[in-house]
């Protein structure tokens, strides 16, 4: 009669018999397999850029200070530490790798001239004289000292400023010291500041 053998007792027999039996070492394939993805990377706190919760992510990245090696993001978590979300993401934030390791996503400026159907890259810098020589061409334009009672208002209604929530409170100032200084009202900000 045979011996009672367990589920666990069989398979680690197999194990031991296929490891025999074929010559295979199992320690270094058992050792490699317990290394976590994460092992060798720099670890980056950061924010999700999806919302104005402010969610703490910590993104962790490899092959920055490596010869002919490509920075990439290997794994993006919620950050455990963080007061906000204590490690915990949603859908969203969850799919913030995905985002950013993405070959559809724009890394270069892309300008399309008026009545072209193409799109050409052109330098960052070129992208922020356009952008600045716009914003003054319609500043010198559109700039109202008074409104229709004559009362001074100094304001520019004909352009808008989008702020963002990853933006910290220091950023947020300066955006605002920058659009009051214009005299830009329209503006949008999670943060509402």
């Amino acid at each position: 009669m045979l011996p009672h053998v367990n589920r666990r007792q069989f398979l680690q027999t197999g194990a031991a018999l296929t490891a025999t039996t074929f010559g295979f070492r199992l320690e270094a394939a058992t050792a490699a397999a317990r290394e976590l993805k994460i092992a060798r990377t720099n670890q980056v706190q950061s924010v999700c850029p999806y919302c104005a919760v402010g969610c703490g992510v910590v993104i962790h990245t490899s092959g920055e200070r490596v010869k002919n090696a490509r920075p990439t993001v290997i794994h993006i978590e919620g950050d455990p530490d963080n007061p906000i979300n204590r490690g915990t993401l949603c859908s969203k934030g969850i799919s913030l790798k995905e985002f950013v390791v993405n070959d559809r996503r724009l890394t270069k400026p892309l300008y399309r001239a008026p009545g072209a159907g193409e799109w050409t890259d052109i330098s960052w810098d070129d992208a922020i004289q356009k952008i600045a020589r716009r914003i003054k061409d319609t500043r010198d334009r559109d700039f109202a000292e008074k409104d229709a009672q004559g009362r001074v208002v100094n304001r520019l209604d004909t352009v808008g400023l989008i702020g963002g929530c990853t933006d910290t409170n220091e950023i947020n100032y300066l955006l605002s010291k920058f659009r009051f200084g214009l005299g830009i009202i329209p503006y949008e900000n999670q943060a509402r500041l």
